[in-house]
């Protein structure tokens, strides 16, 4: 890291402690903890992007994969939704995966020509309708049990920890089942695969309420750090708090998210030690070859596709381990948050600016570009007050301008893209 980089990673960091000063610090450590799951989420991008070139628009949907693992692993099981129709799910899904199995065997082994085809056809429309033979009925016991407060299977009351490697390995599952699928396609085809089955996973959230409740969202999900309502009856911690002029309801918000800080940021280093290694190993100088010139990496020995799905369900993996981390932040699941295109904007825009294939870059981008997606509203907002307070009531012009701050967010990264490509093009800290 040069002496710049520090500097942009200083300036972002006042930005952050100005907001503590000029609002409150409860704000600046808000935009601390998103912007340090950003960077974790943008580093997983920039592995893809910045290694290999794949442009994988599908981010949300891994990220989804994520917060779904942290809420199996960590919600407690609801015993009355396992008794009504627990086992009837888990032999629908087997039955489910039997045929797959199946219809690859008959595929393999069947000679070619139309008996197969029609076998195989057959085995599926009968093995479809065995399954949800076997799956509605389930699905409506479980979601008629209790639907206001649960409605669905719950998870295995496990420590929320382990659901981050869950939720991990939940997205590297996805991503491998995608790369072998769509990996072969040219890069804007993977990109329309990747946001189509980004799509199809969220509206399997929204919809399955007997796995995740849907749209009326799992709340509650266990933190890994104490709870405010336990440090405001703690004596110690009432009286650290009285010494530092606070009130117990402020010290106690501050310090649960400083907690949160402390274990996102512990994360982030090991990840962007991990990247570093990778990145300057010979594996990463490998991926970069492939990356400049498919042909001549090709030439030389190497399976590009083989290598090109190793990082695809690596940066994957770090994108639903930033769901999870998000997940638990929030203390709920909400399926209808997951937007693919703007978010997975957001984060494009997080890579783009900061500087693709350069991890420190990627980092500093999840922090600027978080930063200003949070501050941009209010600071818009007073700036158009500015501007209007010499208009009069109600007129249409000062109307129109104080509606325009609802906007003022894509407007915003729209023109931090355009500058940072038209006079940085390689972002703020380039790859070297």
């Amino acid at each position: 890291m040069t002496k710049r980089d520090a500097l942009l990673f200083l300036f972002v960091g006042v930005l952050i402690l100005g907001t503590g000063v000029v609002q409150s610090w409860n704000s600046a450590l808000f935009i601390l903890n998103y912007g340090l799951i950003s960077a974790v989420m943008a580093l997983g991008v920039n592995m893809q992007w910045g290694y290999a070139g794949l442009f994988n628009v599908g981010v949300m949907g891994f990220t989804a994969l994520g917060g779904l693992g942290a809420v199996l692993v960590a919600m407690p099981p609801v015993r009355a939704a396992w008794s009504a129709g627990g086992l009837g799910v888990l032999g629908a899904l087997a039955l489910g995966l039997a045929v797959i199995v199946g219809a690859i065997w008959l595929w393999r082994t069947m000679p070619r020509g139309r008996l197969r085809g029609v076998g195989l056809l057959v085995w599926l429309v009968a093995g479809f309708f065995l399954y949800r033979a076997l799956f509605d009925p389930a699905v409506r016991a479980i979601e008629a049990v209790d639907p206001a407060a649960t409605g669905y299977l719950g998870g295995l009351g496990l420590p929320v920890l382990l659901g981050w490697p869950v939720g991990a390995a939940l997205a590297a599952g996805a991503a491998w089942i995608i790369g072998k699928t769509a990996l072969g396609l040219r890069s804007d085809y993977l990109a329309i695969a990747t946001l189509g089955i980004a799509e199809i996973v969220i509206a399997i959230l929204k919809n399955e309420d007997w796995l995740s409740r849907g749209v009326k969202n799992v709340i509650g999900v266990p933190r890994p750090v104490p709870y405010e309502v336990d440090l405001q009856q703690n004596a110690d911690f009432l009286a650290l708090a009285g010494r530092l002029g606070l009130d117990p309801v402020t010290a106690s918000t501050i310090a649960v998210k400083l907690a949160y800080a402390g274990l996102f940021a512990a994360i982030l280093l090991m990840l962007l030690w991990l990247a570093q290694n990778a990145l300057h190993s010979p594996w990463g100088r490998m991926m970069r070859a492939i990356r400049d010139n498919e042909t001549a990496a090709e030439a030389m020995g190497k399976d590009v596709t083989r290598r090109h799905l190793q990082v695809f369900i690596l940066g994957s993996a770090i994108c639903g381990l930033a769901g999870a981390m998000m997940v638990t932040y929030d203390s709920q699941l909400t399926p209808s948050s997951y937007q693919p295109l703007r978010y997975t904007f957001l984060i494009w825009v997080m890579v783009i600016v900061g500087g693709s294939g350069n991890n420190f870059g990627a980092v500093l981008g999840g922090f600027l570009i978080w930063f200003l997606w949070v501050q941009v509203e209010p600071m818009g907002m007073a700036l158009m007050q500015v501007i209007t307070s010499g208009m009069a009531d109600g007129s249409a012009l000062k109307a129109h301008l104080m509606d325009s701050v609802a906007h003022m967010r894509l407007l915003t990264m729209g023109v931090v893209l355009l500058l940072v490509l038209r006079f940085n093009p390689r972002g703020l800290i380039p790859e070297r």
